[in-house]
């Protein structure tokens, strides 16, 4: 068996299923999503999910975030559905939440990255995508979108979620 991990993509590997995401929590649709590659292709996997949870909103969106204004899927009418929701709340205490579930060997472990951070009252910054120009972290006096990459990089839901992954990868010894 070779000493490293080959990465390879869900095209790689011929799979363009849009997998169902039907779970109730973050952590259920990335299981959803690693199970299917699993058992689909044989294969150990790893997938994530990724949503905001305002707690105004009892966690809304959540599970619901990409497609929180509709089907469509579309960040614009995402964006301008949870400031409209908000108007009425002053608490605008939020987060951005990844669960990774990685299948290897029979079992799944599932790994977490969490910011807290605020809701802001209008869109600040270009750069970035889905929520990013209406969630400020905290700490910092800028969205998301108006950060360096560099920077929602190290302090990011996906990244600490990442970071984890890689450190438990690292830590299996290899046959």
């Amino acid at each position: 068996m070779p000493s490293y991990i080959e990465l390879v993509s869900l095209t790689d590997i011929g799979c363009n299923n849009e997998i169902p995401e039907t779970g109730n929590t973050l952590e259920e649709n990335a299981k959803i999503k690693a199970d299917f590659v699993t058992q689909t292709y044989n294969l150990p996997c790893f997938s994530d999910d990724t949503g905001l949870l305002v707690d105004s909103l009892n966690g809304e969106p959540g599970v619901y975030s990409a497609r929180y204004a509709g089907p469509q899927k579309n960040a614009e009418d995402n964006m301008n559905k949870l400031l409209q929701e908000l108007e009425k709340h002053q608490n605008r205490n939020a987060r951005f939440k990844t669960a990774i579930a990685l299948n290897l060997k029979q079992s799944t472990i599932f790994f977490l990255g969490e910011v807290m951070g605020e809701i802001t009252i209008k869109k600040n910054g270009a750069a970035g995508f889905g929520y990013d120009p209406i969630f400020k972290p905290n700490g910092y006096n800028k969205t998301f979108a108006e950060l360096s990459l560099e920077i929602k990089n190290s302090i990011g839901h996906r990244g600490l979620a990442i970071q984890k992954l890689i450190k438990h990868l690292k830590s299996l010894p290899y046959e």
